[in-house]
């Protein structure tokens, strides 16, 4: 490999979210990654910070250049640089998407277990959240149509959050399945915003297909929400877009992005993203066979040593999601037991939606040691609560 991503990089005592926890404790939880980025990346921050002047940024076509070339050579898929707004992350998009998209106390559709901060997007703005749970055979997601169809045609259902690839269960959604739900949802009106952010974090030969680039009926009802911050390690940049093809959802998510003053860089976003997308390429090959690696390590020593819990295949994203109900229902129990007994933090999966109980989140975007050491913490962990 070209990039190394076995360097121990020391994250304690730097304000990392994810880090700062107690000295014994290992972190396992928030999706954020513990590699360095794209050399480049980091060349290019300097070369900003060295010029020693931070005012306002405005976006270079360079910028749109970058999201359309990337998107072009790693996806197939012809984003217009017009289509494209500047954002401070996705989250900020989707709360912003709800609150011109929907009025208060209109629903909003989440398919769970899902990521949980789309819940807060929904609630803090005064909406009522509606869980579409996902169906579960044991081994794989797939969606409940019927439900799905009978929460759409609700008249107060205005707006649903899709997922694409799905956090946390990893599944990428098939054409077929995504035409469906653009199909179903133009016919009762529903606007759909997607949620694209893992998409580059694909398995080695696993390809996701844009919501937006199913057909016609798809481009015309969606908002897609993109960026590189997931895939390169940039969250703390915090740069993003959206895009929309129909120019009046397009008119209206920049109206109100702005309105919510979240439409304007600050002096790093744009040369990290530029060169992200220009210079990341065989960087983000690598990781995501690292990644792979990781998870087939887990699989593995969760099979030989640990059989009570298994692992939901997973297609994509560098999260595991896995099945512990063989131990216990109750994962806000299991999770803190966990953490007190060994100190490793791994993430409830009843956060992600009421039908996540009995089910964890592990984040394995880390180096292999740390990966092992999980697992063996992990082991011990079950153990005892077993013998408890």
């Amino acid at each position: 490999m070209t990039y190394n991503f076995d360097k121990v990089v020391e994250r304690r005592g730097t304000g990392s979210l994810k880090w700062d926890v107690p000295q014994r404790e290992l972190p396992m939880w928030v999706a954020d990654m513990d590699f360095e980025t794209v050399p480049e990346v980091t060349e290019a921050l300097m070369q900003r910070a060295a010029q020693g002047v931070f005012g306002y940024s405005i976006m270079p076509k360079e910028w749109e250049e970058s999201y359309v070339n990337w998107w072009k050579k790693r996806h197939n898929f012809e984003i217009h640089p017009n289509w494209l707004v500047f954002t401070t992350g996705v989250v900020p998009a989707i709360s912003s998407a709800v609150r011109k998209l929907t009025t208060p106390a209109e629903k909003v559709v989440v398919q769970t277990p899902g990521y949980n901060i789309f819940f807060n997007s929904i609630r803090n703005n005064g909406r009522v959240i509606v869980e579409n749970h996902l169906l579960y055979d044991g081994n794989e997601y797939t969606m409940d149509w019927d439900k799905l169809e009978k929460q759409l045609s609700d008249p107060q259902t205005t707006l649903m959050i899709l997922c694409n690839p799905h956090n946390p269960v990893g599944k990428i959604w098939d054409k077929e399945t995504l035409a469906r739900v653009g199909e179903l949802c133009s016919n009762y009106g529903v606007t759909v915003i997607s949620d694209e952010i893992h998409c580059d974090l694909t398995a080695p030969g696993k390809e996701y297909v844009p919501f937006a680039f199913v057909n016609e009926t798809c481009r015309n009802i969606s908002v897609t929400c993109i960026a590189p911050t997931k895939t390169f390690n940039l969250a703390g940049i915090q740069t993003a877009a959206v895009f929309a093809a129909n120019p009046q959802l397009r008119h209206k998510m920049w109206r109100q992005l702005n309105t919510d003053e979240v439409a304007e860089p600050n002096a790093f976003a744009m040369c990290a993203t530029i060169a992200a997308f220009s210079h990341g390429e065989a960087w983000l090959d690598e990781l995501r066979e690292y990644v792979e690696e990781n998870k087939r390590y887990v699989t593995e020593y969760l099979k030989e040593n640990i059989p009570q819990i298994r692992p939901v295949a997973s297609e994509a994203t560098y999260l595991m999601w896995l099945d512990c109900r063989a131990l216990t229902e109750d994962s806000n129990a299991f999770y803190r037991f966990i953490r007190e007994d060994s100190g490793l933090y791994l993430a409830s999966g009843r956060a992600y939606g009421t039908n996540g109980d009995g089910f964890m989140r592990l984040n394995v975007a880390t180096r292999r040691a740390l990966v092992k050491d999980g697992m063996d913490r992990l082991a011990g962990s079950v153990k005892a609560w077993q013998q408890r």
